[in-house]
């Protein structure tokens, strides 16, 4: 039963993921467009954010004692 449910936390951990990247990758296509740059600036700068601030969040869930 608990691998079953690590399983579940890790599915709901990727779904979390890959919505928020879509929204990241979404939101900055219309700030670049907003914004007229020439490079994709903010299609690369938000996604960027989210898995760094994704993978501080895993290191710091998984590094606490129990």
């Amino acid at each position: 039963m608990n691998n079953k449910n690590n399983g579940l936390k890790y599915l709901s951990l990727t779904a979390q993921l890959i919505g928020g990247l879509l929204i990241c990758i979404f939101g900055g296509i219309q700030v670049d467009k907003y914004l007229k740059f020439n490079t994709p600036l903010a299609t690369w700068v938000f996604p960027l954010i989210l898995i760094a601030a994704t993978i501080i969040k895993i290191v710091i869930d998984t590094s606490k004692k129990k």
